[in-house]
């Protein structure tokens, strides 16, 4: 055992990681959230939010890459796009990748925490919130998007998990939300949000906001990818009006992969496919989902990851 400070992150009411802490870089508490980010051996700097880990330095790239690209490429030429969350800027790095992308509007309530990934955190960023193409909004992303008469190719959710009852991110999880998300999408548009952990016991954030997506949207589609930090398999939706965003004629996801000189660390056209391979339990599950998420009867998680509505 190497002695030192140590952290217990909770990830259910029955199993925790015990996580060395090593120099601390930044720490504080903004009107939305406390954060800290320190150094360690394992995944250099390793970024919390709310006593839970957010992303690391040396894997980040696997969600990031996750999130973004099967839905930049479902797109033939996205070139509007918007990012709801996405702080650390990485989010914004992996859309703007993209050459045929004009536009990147970034929407974030929290200033305070831009900034310190912006000083702190370039592995993240990598200059995206200077690029030229990018638009940083700070603002609560609904109320945004309802004064907004903005439509876009592609939509990237990257949100906190809806932790908490009075916790107001539970209302961009619900079916009002997402019926405004459609509005905002230009024709042949794709909407994807992070989806929640995987667990045997806790994969409900995954199947209501499933459920919950099929409301409005008539194609969705699941993928899962395995993210070392969190030490568990993550869920990913991605949705569309038009198409199935999960199908690709032969050869098209490989071929606009070359096109767009996308420089991928952990994804290709074989493995971006195999993501939306499910196993048998993972459809069961989301087959016998029933809980819808509405604005009157939200849903959330407690503090212990219990699953709420109402």
């Amino acid at each position: 055992m190497a002695y030192g400070l140590h952290f217990i992150e909770h990830i259910t009411p029955e199993e925790s990681l015990l996580r060395r802490v090593g120099r601390v870089l930044a720490q504080g508490e903004t009107p939305y959230q406390s954060y800290l980010l320190y150094e360690s051996r394992g995944f250099g700097k390793v970024l919390m939010l709310d006593a839970e880990v957010q992303s690391t330095e040396r894997d980040e790239y696997i969600y990031h890459e996750a999130l973004v690209h099967p839905a930049m490429l479902a797109h033939p030429e996205p070139r509007e796009v918007l990012v709801v969350g996405g702080g650390e800027g990485a989010t914004l790095r992996e859309v703007l990748k993209h050459p045929s992308v004009a536009r990147a509007v970034m929407v974030d309530i929290d200033r305070e925490l831009v900034e310190v990934a912006r000083e702190h955190m370039p592995e993240w960023h990598q200059g995206a919130f200077d690029d030229p193409r990018t638009e940083l909004v700070f603002a609560d992303a609904r109320a945004w998007l309802e004064a907004s008469d903005r439509r876009f190719d592609v939509i990237v959710l990257d949100l906190t998990d809806p932790v908490g009852r009075e916790n107001p991110a539970k209302l961009l999880y619900t079916r009002e939300f997402y019926e405004l998300v459609a509005k905002k999408l230009a024709p042949g548009g794709v909407v994807v949000t992070q989806a929640g952990m995987l667990m045997l016991d806790r994969y409900q954030v995954h199947t209501v906001l499933h459920r919950t997506m099929r409301e409005v949207f008539p194609f969705v589609r699941s993928y899962r990818d395995w993210i070392p930090s969190f030490f568990l398999a993550y869920g990913f939706i991605v949705a569309a009006e038009g198409f199935d965003p999960a199908t690709y004629s032969p050869g098209v996801l490989g071929a606009r992969i070359l096109e767009r000189g996308l420089e991928l660390r952990h994804l290709d056209a074989d493995f971006i496919e195999a993501m939306f391979v499910l196993p048998r339990d993972m459809r069961a599950w989301i087959e016998a989902e029933t809980v819808v998420s509405t604005d009157a009867r939200p849903f959330y998680l407690t503090p212990e990851g219990e699953a709420r509505v109402g």
